[in-house]
């Protein structure tokens, strides 16, 4: 079986060499970076593009264009989220927080070294792992049933205490609360209608893209246009070459690091219904507990946090294939799309793939091999570019990035609602930004809400509550209560003591902001308890779990606020007062200017929306980009109008052209039908 195997491997990498094939891996490589860089397209997007080109070509030329695009997306994805704050995709929001502050530190060449770096062994150690472990993890991964992947769930859910810093219960009431927006729609078991207030854009939940952009992308971006300054001075920028082998080297000195988060993305990958936007998450929480000193560094602009997170993102891909061959099952919506292909090819998945079509899944081993060293080597070669990216003027880049963002986010259903959703969060993001709540576990909470139901309900449904008596959820449970319960306690004088870390008491300057924020929580929970009463059993019970504990830390971190208010700031301990997310620097402003200007920039972002209502998306782009630069930041007329001109045209070409995005109706189109069909964009 061994020769087989080795043998199959041979032949499957001389049939991928052929000259052809590895001209279309290239093309898909190509893709794959260049969706990734714009932020809410990502890899799916790719695949659908793809998957017509293929009809005329033979399984292995397909494989590889197609596993060539998925494999280095979350590559692409790196370069802005390090440099903009922008996660380009979900899976890669842990990237931002240590690989931001390091752009603005002056090391984005540093961070982009060891994305690319960790991305392209992380992967590669994917590929390993499904060549040699499909045979084997089949009867492992049989061994799961709903039960065991609800406990793993629960397990992540946990990480939001390790994702919080020194602010345990608001990292759990951020995430509770991430759950409960993941809920939001109509209830697959019992058609239940959940907090949908009769607005059909809420149906089917509100989409991920919009939410992690909103938390994420948004905040950053008007911190910047509040600063008014680039993120970095040209002078600190002339390290960058040699921070791009600086970091290389930090890989590989944190080799053990690089190699735990690959396998965690690898393993949890392998599992279907995971989901492959909390990966990255389950791998920087994992580094935070264990990693020396994380607590006091993680957030701040620390290599080993980039390391974690992009180590488990290309890793993962290796891990989502296996299910996909061994089972038909797609371990992601992107294999969902390849097992489509795999039919259009006649390619049937399931024991033939491990037995007669050995060489078709060794194919698909080398593909992604291949195309992580590919895409790593051509992000090396521009990365000293794209880094110099951080030194343009913040009146041309912030309105630039935030109008991609906008087409972006409209990806998550191509309705109206998905703006809006963008915006909410996005002022939500930036107040919780401001005043110390930790963003990541929302995110967290809103990956994993939905997956927690639906383990929870065909748990309860098949064994009832004897499912915590199986052995695999106990040990698995047991291990979450640790890790929730740790921070509470610390070694001292030889025995292990309470440590108040978790309640978090704060500083003079954020208490009564903080303070109304943890009202705010202690209502929303209790309001959701009430509305869910009267629901159907199965529509109910997880919502109505997860705001008792929800109401249940909001309480505590409330009272401990109120209680805090008699502590002076000067007795605070420095690891209860910190947060494990992106820092503001906003050097010689004053508060007042700071909110002035901040709401100078949502000004603007509603000005975007409300154009669009009226004149379509992609018209508003170019009028939100002008008024933005003229009237907004100062510049003079002819650069507003080329950089306008010059972003509407990508935009078109790109998104109405290529991607065949359907624009949203505008009022100008609903007046005016004949100018609609002559333009296809109001």
């Amino acid at each position: 079986m061994e020769q087989d195997l080795l043998g199959a491997a041979i032949h499957a990498l001389g049939i991928l060499m052929d000259p052809t094939r590895l001209l279309f891996l290239g093309f898909g490589v190509i893709c794959g970076l260049i969706l990734g860089l714009v932020p809410g397209i990502g890899g799916l997007v790719g695949l659908t593009m793809l998957l017509p080109f293929t009809y005329s070509m033979d399984p292995y030329t397909a494989l590889a264009m197609m596993l060539g695009l998925a494999s280095v997306n979350n590559t692409g994805d790196t370069i802005p989220a390090v440099l903009f704050g922008v996660p380009g995709s979900a899976g890669c929001a842990a990237t931002v927080l240590d690989g931001y502050p390091l752009a603005k530190q002056g090391q984005a060449g540093r961070a982009l070294g060891a994305s690319f770096m960790a991305s392209m062994l992380g992967g590669l150690f994917g590929a390993f792992l499904l060549g040699i472990s499909v045979p084997i993890l089949r009867p492992v991964v049989l061994m799961f049933g709903s039960p065991e992947l609800l406990a793993f769930c629960l397990f992540g859910l946990s990480l939001a205490a390790a994702l919080s810093g020194g602010a345990l219960f608001k990292g759990l009431a951020v995430a509770a609360f991430g759950v409960i927006l993941a809920l939001v729609g109509e209830d697959d078991y019992s058609g239940t209608m959940r907090w949908t207030y009769d607005t059909v854009y809420l149906w089917n939940g509100l989409p991920l893209v919009p939410i992690a952009l909103g938390f994420f992308a948004i905040p950053e971006l008007v911190d910047m246009a509040i600063a008014r300054t680039p993120m970095v001075q040209s002078a600190m920028m002339k390290a960058t070459a040699a921070g791009q082998w600086q970091g290389v080297r930090d890989v590989f000195r944190h080799k053990f690091l690089l190699l735990r988060c690959s396998a965690i993305g690898t393993l949890l990958s392998t599992v279907p219904g995971i989901g492959t936007s909390v990966i990255d998450w389950v791998a920087y929480g994992h580094a935070a507990r264990t990693e020396k000193g994380a607590s006091e560094t993680f957030g701040k602009g620390d290599i080993r946090g980039v390391i974690a997170s992009e180590a488990s993102n290309n890793a993962r891909e290796g891990g989502t294939l296996m299910p996909t061959v061994a089972f038909g099952v797609p371990g992601s919506a992107g294999m969902a799309v390849l097992l489509g292909m795999f039919l259009l090819q006649g390619i049937v998945p399931g024991p033939d793939m491990l037995t007669k079509r050995l060489d078709l899944t060794y194919a698909m081993v080398w593909s992604v091999a291949l195309a992580n060293v590919l895409g790593a080597g051509i992000c090396f070669l521009f990365a000293n570019q794209l880094a110099r990216i951080v030194l343009i003027r913040p009146s041309i880049l912030v309105p630039a990035v935030l109008a991609v963002i906008y087409v972006g986010a409209f990806q998550g259903s191509n309705d109206w609602g998905d703006l809006y959703v963008l915006l909410i969060c996005g002022a939500l993001g930036w107040i919780m930004k401001r005043h110390g709540w930790p963003r990541p576990p929302l995110i967290l909470g809103v990956v994993l809400g939905e997956i927690v139901e639906r383990y929870m309900f065909i748990s309860v449904q098949a064994f009832g509550v004897s499912f915590l008596t199986r052995p695999i959820v106990m040990v698995i449970l047991a291990l979450t209560l640790f890790g929730i319960l740790r921070p509470f306690f610390r070694k001292g004088a030889g025995r292990p003591r309470i440590d108040l870390s978790g309640l978090h008491f704060e500083p003079e300057s954020l208490k009564r902001a903080s303070t109304w924020f943890a009202a705010f929580f202690v209502v929303f929970f209790g309001y959701v308890l009430v509305t869910s009463y009267g629901w159907d059993f199965g529509a109910r019970i997880v919502p109505q779990i997860i705001a008792i504990f929800g109401f249940l830390f909001a309480t505590l971190q409330l009272g401990a606020q109120m209680i805090g208010r008699t502590v002076p700031s000067g007795e605070i301990k420095p690891e209860a007062a910190r947060i494990m997310d992106i820092e503001s620097s906003f050097e010689g402003l004053d508060d007042r200017t700071i909110n002035r200007r901040a709401l100078e920039a949502f000004g603007w972002l509603i000005f975007l929306l409300g154009a669009g209502l009226i004149v379509g998306l992609l018209p508003a782009l170019f009028l939100f980009m002008v008024g933005y630069m003229r009237f907004g930041s100062g510049e003079r007329w002819l650069p507003s109008l080329a950089v306008g001109a010059g972003l509407f045209t990508v935009c078109y070409m790109l998104f109405h052209k290529l991607l065949h995005l359907p624009w949203p109706a505008a009022l100008l189109g609903q007046l005016f039908p004949a100018l609609r069909n002559a333009t296809h964009l109001l």
